[in-house]
């Protein structure tokens, strides 16, 4: 199932974000579900994250988002979980 993860980053958070980026690099390594990754921007500022899960179910993407290094570090002012479908690409 594919779970498309929105996450807003709270504002000024920018070094939080740099602070753990090696961490939340190397547990979407680990964890191997990612399928397609990268920051939301506002211009050339990042303000989120959208991450593609590739999981069995809502349950499993739920507890990958609250492991992330990111999500622990307290980067995030909201985290939206959606079911996704690939349909172009």
């Amino acid at each position: 199932m594919l779970i498309a993860l929105i996450a807003r980053d709270k504002p000024g958070a920018l070094q939080t974000r740099l602070d753990n980026r090696s961490a939340h690099l190397a547990y979407i390594e680990e964890t191997g579900v990612v399928s397609q990754a990268g920051p939301l921007l506002d211009g050339d500022s990042m303000i989120g994250s959208l991450i593609i899960l590739n999981v069995e179910d809502l349950a499993a993407a739920q507890s990958w988002a609250e492991s992330d290094p990111y999500a622990k570090a307290g980067l995030f002012q909201s985290v939206e979980l959606i079911a996704w479908k690939k349909v172009i690409g």
